[in-house]
């Protein structure tokens, strides 16, 4: 019974380690995603103000 106990373990052990691996890529996924999110609002942001010449975020700049 021992050796079936111990393979049973290394496989759910090797399966946390897949579901860790696999969380880890979807976090770095997720964070380049908020990156380039991040960017494209900035760069939208940017252009609204210079087109309706109003500092919408505040920072005493329209556009740039």
């Amino acid at each position: 019974m021992s050796i079936f106990w111990d393979l049973m373990q290394q496989s759910k052990i090797e399966e946390q380690e897949a579901q860790t691996a696999s969380l880890e890529e979807r976090v770095q996924f997720l964070e380049t995603e908020l990156k380039k999110t991040k960017a494209l609002l900035s760069k939208t942001l940017i252009a609204l103000e210079e087109h309706i010449d109003v500092d919408i975020d505040g920072d005493g700049k329209k556009g740039r």
